[in-house]
C-alpha cells in the first residue's frame, strides 16, 4: 500500500466482543469515501478489495504491532486468496474472512485447505444455511459469520440452531442494542460486532452508584491541585478504586511505554504520572467494569475511550505541534466524551460534577473550537462515516487529512496496546 492509498481511504474498525463482554479483537476495513447504494452494499465494499491495502497496512502502518494480542478480521475476496501475500500475515493475530458469492471452486477450496495447514483461521461470511456453497467450507472455518440486518428473526434462530453441533463459532454482525446481543447469545453466539457496548439510556437525573460518586470527588480532587496527602486519604476509603487504578496504570503506563517497575502505591503513581496524568486514569476508571474481578484493561468501553483520547492528543500535535497542555486537554476530552454512554447521564449532567476546563467543557457540549471539531471527527471516524470525516477535515487548517488519520489510529492502537511508538 503506498502513501497515495493512505490519502484516499479512511482505515476503519469495529470492535468484536466476545461471550464475556471483552475484547476479542477488530474488524478491519478501508472505505475510499464512496456512498453509494445500501447500509449492506457499503459494507461489502469496504470489505471486499480490502485485503491487499490491509496486507500492506501491517507493515506501513505497523499494524501487527498497533493490535497486540487483538486479534484483526480481514476479508479475502476470491482473487486475492490466491496471492502469496496473504502468508506475510501473522496466523496467529489474523482470522481471514471468506468474501465468496458464489459456489467455491476446487482452487478456492485447496487453497483454503493450504492456509488451513499453515495455521490461519478463516471465517464464512454471509451464512445464509448450509447449501452447496457453505458444506465444503463449514469443515476449514473456524468463524461463522451471520449479519443481522439481512437476517429476518426467525430465520436467525434456525441458522444457529443449524451449527450448534459444529466446532465453529458463530459470530452476529451489526449488532447495535445490548438486546439484541444478549438475544444473540442465548441463540448460541460467541463472538459480537458492533458498537452496541457504547450505546446507552440516557436519564436525566439517574443517581450514580457510591463508586461512580466516590471516583468523581477524586477528580475533582486532582483538579483543584490539593496537596497529595488530601488524595491519599480520599483513596484509603475507596481500596477497591485503588486497586482498578493501579492496574490500569500498570497496564498502560505513561505516554503507551509502560514502567520499568510496578506502581505499587498511590504516592507512587502521583509521583510517576503527575496530577494530569492521574486525572486522566481516574477518569477511565468512570469507564472501567463495575466488577472488581474484571479486568479494567479488556473493557471495550474503556479502550474506546482511551483511545480516542490519544487520537485527539495526537491530532493536537498536527495542528498545534508542541502545545502539551491543549494536547493534555485532548486527551481527556476524549475520555470524557464517552461518560454519557458509561454512566447513563446527559453530558451536561456530568459536567456539572466535574471540573473540567473552560475548552473541554464546550467542545463536550456544542463541538466547539479546535477541540470540538476534533472530537466530531473521531465520532464520524468510530462510526464508519467517510462523508462525515471528509467534511470535518475540510474545516481543519494545516496537515488534518485521511493519512495523519490512520496514522494516528495506528499510533494510538500502539500506545493502548504497550507498543513502543
Amino acid at each position: 500500500m503506498t502513501d497515495q492509498s493512505l490519502d484516499n481511504a479512511f482505515l476503519f474498525r469495529q470492535p468484536i466482543l466476545d461471550r464475556k463482554q471483552e475484547l476479542a479483537g477488530y474488524q478491519l476495513s478501508f472505505h475510499s469515501g464512496e456512498e453509494i447504494g445500501d447500509e449492506a452494499d457499503r459494507c461489502d465494499r469496504r470489505y471486499r478489495g480490502a485485503g491487499a491495502p490491509l496486507c500492506a497496512a501491517y507493515t506501513e502502518l505497523g499494524m501487527r504491532s498497533a493490535l497486540g494480542n487483538s486479534c484483526a478480521f480481514i476479508g479475502i475476496d476470491v482473487d486475492f486468496l490466491q496471492q502469496q501475500a496473504i502468508e506475510l500475515l501473522p496466523p496467529e493475530n489474523v482470522v481471514l474472512e471468506l468474501l465468496l458469492d458464489g459456489l467455491p471452486d476446487k482452487a478456492t477450496l485447496t487453497r483454503c485447505h493450504s492456509l488451513r495447514e499453515r495455521g490461519y483461521s478463516m471465517a464464512l461470511t454471509n451464512y445464509q444455511g448450509i447449501d452447496d456453497r457453505s458444506r465444503p467450507l463449514l469443515p476449514m472455518v473456524d468463524v461463522v459469520k451471520i449479519d443481522l440486518p439481512r437476517t429476518k428473526e426467525d430465520h436467525l434462530r434456525d441458522l444457529a440452531g443449524s451449527l450448534r453441533r459444529l466446532p465453529l463459532k458463530l459470530l452476529a454482525q451489526g449488532v447495535d442494542t445490548r438486546e439484541q446481543m444478549e438475544h444473540c447469545r442465548d441463540l448460541g453466539f460467541a463472538l459480537f460486532q458492533g458498537r452496541f457496548f457504547a450505546q446507552a439510556e440516557i436519564v436525566s437525573g439517574r443517581r450514580l452508584s457510591a463508586s461512580h460518586a466516590a471516583l468523581i470527588r477524586l477528580c475533582n480532587l486532582v483538579g483543584h491541585d490539593v496537596d497529595t496527602t488530601v488524595i491519599e486519604d480520599a483513596f484509603k476509603h475507596e481500596p477497591a478504586l485503588t486497586l482498578n487504578l493501579l492496574r490500569i496504570v500498570n497496564s498502560v503506563g505513561r505516554l503507551g511505554n509502560r514502567f520499568a517497575q510496578p506502581v505499587t502505591s498511590l504516592r507512587h503513581a502521583i509521583a510517576l504520572l503527575g496530577r494530569r496524568q492521574l486525572q486522566r486514569w481516574l477518569s477511565l476508571l468512570l469507564l472501567a467494569p463495575g466488577n472488581d474481578s474484571s479486568d479494567p484493561a479488556r473493557s471495550p468501553l474503556l479502550q474506546v475511550a482511551a483511545l480516542r483520547g490519544r487520537m485527539m492528543e495526537l491530532l493536537i500535535e498536527v495542528g498545534k505541534p508542541g502545545d502539551r497542555k491543549l494536547a493534555d486537554l485532548a486527551f481527556l476530552t476524549g475520555i470524557l466524551s464517552m461518560m454519557p454512554a458509561a454512566l447513563g447521564l446527559p453530558i451536561d449532567e456530568i459536567l456539572e460534577q466535574i471540573a473540567v476546563e473552560r475548552e473541554v467543557g464546550s467542545a463536550l457540549r456544542r463541538h466547539d473550537g479546535l477541540l470540538g471539531i476534533l472530537l466530531a471527527l473521531l465520532e464520524c471516524f468510530d462510526n464508519d462515516d467517510a462523508a462525515g470525516c471528509d467534511g470535518l477535515l475540510t474545516t481543519l487548517p494545516g496537515g488534518f487529512n485521511r493519512q495523519a488519520l490512520n496514522t494516528a489510529l495506528s499510533v494510538a492502537l500502539r500506545w493502548l496496546n504497550g507498543s513502543s511508538e
